[in-house]
């Protein structure tokens, strides 16, 4: 069991390519396997969740060990320091000779974890205590018949404010649970921009809600510091899956914020609902028990078992965010890549082209272009040769997608654009 747990069917070289492991020195050559020691056997398994967790300031010198650097929208990258960490508490967690995957998630050990990771995100994102917390399954897609269900009946009406895929598949779910009237679209200018102010939006009296998607990962558009203003008794509702955590938010202006984990603060599996307690209770009675806030919210999440190792991973990179600082820190850390990467792009004379508006271009996900659908596959391919994977654009758009989520270190950025500058200098026309 204990080599399943750290074998490698492949190895990365220097290079970050793949080579055989016949070649290699077998990793299993220290492993001991049998009972721990005796002193081993008298560490009593505590409730308590110690930090444990190196400094992310590290993270950029560990960048030699194999690991390559992951562009994917997600599942994304995560912190280095974290996932050493996890590699740790992989086989026996805090000493209670289980994993924390084996571990009972009604078990004090668990609900350690479940509440220290309640704890750590709401001191990051200063959530106010009239606000339940749920951790969920389904993925946020899930949120897109949830939301409805909660705060709708069938004959009320809500807002949506589409700016990409993401936000168009939660308005058409919703029509199936109440009337959903669209309120502004991109989709004629391809998603490339976002409404400017409320006069551009077409907003119903007395809509139960306002949908808006904070960030669209396939199109690269993000709302910044301006969400639409909404009447009183109109709740606003964000999906912030790819942004979630990247910045501060001022939580008390959004009814409903809802992300799937596995973009920014952890592996896919959970999906995170920050809920205002007074929009709890009032689901759709034909509302499976699953989609009612109410049911978690009652349960503290555990209703029924719960993503336990992906909550648990959560709990760490929300950690680490506050080991770093905060989300102020974090936001400026973002901000910086995002400039250096977008730079890169605007200074290349056209040879690398983001189409969307300077103004709302996504800080998480960078997408661009090239001259030809050949050119950009032969990038892509390059990149992967030298490290840097998962750069090709949604199948939807074609292109190259680079996502730049919080634990994408500033030097991944700078190695992508170094290869930028060399690849262009290699194909530029003459």
């Amino acid at each position: 069991m204990a080599r399943a747990l750290v074998a490698r069917s492949t190895f990365l070289g220097g290079d970050g390519r793949c080579s055989s492991p016949a070649s290699q020195v077998s990793p299993f050559s220290h492993v001991r396997i049998g009972r721990p020691d005796r002193r081993q056997r008298e560490i009593s398994c505590t409730a308590t969740v110690g930090t444990g967790i190196a400094p992310s300031s590290r993270i950029e010198s560990i960048e030699n060990d194999g690991r390559v650097y992951n562009f994917a929208a997600g599942p994304a990258t995560l912190p280095a320091n974290v996932v050493k960490k996890a590699q740790q508490d992989l086989y026996n967690w805090q000493g209670c000779g289980m994993s924390i995957m084996e571990m009972s998630h009604r078990g004090k050990e668990f609900l350690s974890v479940i509440q220290k990771a309640e704890a750590d995100l709401r001191a990051l994102l200063a959530i106010p205590d009239n606000y339940e917390v749920l951790f969920l399954q389904g993925g946020a897609s899930t949120l897109f018949s949830a939301i409805p269900l909660n705060l709708c009946s069938p004959e009320d009406t809500a807002d949506f404010i589409v700016t990409g895929s993401w936000g168009d598949k939660a308005y058409k779910e919703a029509q199936k649970y109440c009337k959903a009237n669209l309120a502004w679209s991109g989709k004629a200018t391809k998603y490339t921009s976002i409404p400017s102010s409320g006069s551009e939006l077409k907003l119903t009296p007395g809509a139960k809600f306002v949908h808006v998607c904070a960030n669209e990962t396939i199109h690269g558009v993000e709302f910044k510091d301006w969400y639409p203003a909404v009447g009183e008794g109109t709740i606003l509702v964000a999906d912030m899956s790819s942004n979630f955590c990247s910045k501060p938010v001022d939580v008390s202006k959004f009814g409903v914020i809802y992300a799937g984990a596995q973009k920014n603060v952890g592996p896919s599996g959970v999906t995170i609902a920050i809920v205002r307690k007074d929009l709890v209770g009032g689901a759709q009675p034909t509302t499976p028990v699953m989609l009612d806030f109410k049911t978690h919210a009652d349960n503290k999440s555990l209703y029924n078992t719960p993503p336990c190792f992906a909550i648990y991973m959560c709990g760490l990179v929300f950690e680490d965010l506050l080991h770093q600082g905060g989300l102020e820190a974090i936001a400026r850390k973002n901000n910086d890549k995002a400039e250096i990467l977008y730079r890169a792009i605007d200074g290349s004379d056209g040879f690398y082209k983001c189409p969307v508006e300077a103004s709302v271009r996504s800080v998480m996900n960078v997408p661009f272009t090239m001259a030809s659908p050949e050119m950009e596959a032969a990038f892509v391919k390059e990149a992967a040769g030298k490290g840097m994977v998962q750069l090709k654009g949604h199948r939807s758009v074609g292109g190259v997608r680079a996502s730049i989520y919080n634990a994408m270190p500033r030097a991944g950025v700078e190695k992508l654009v170094a290869l930028m500058k060399d690849f262009q200098a290699r194909h530029q026309a003459k």
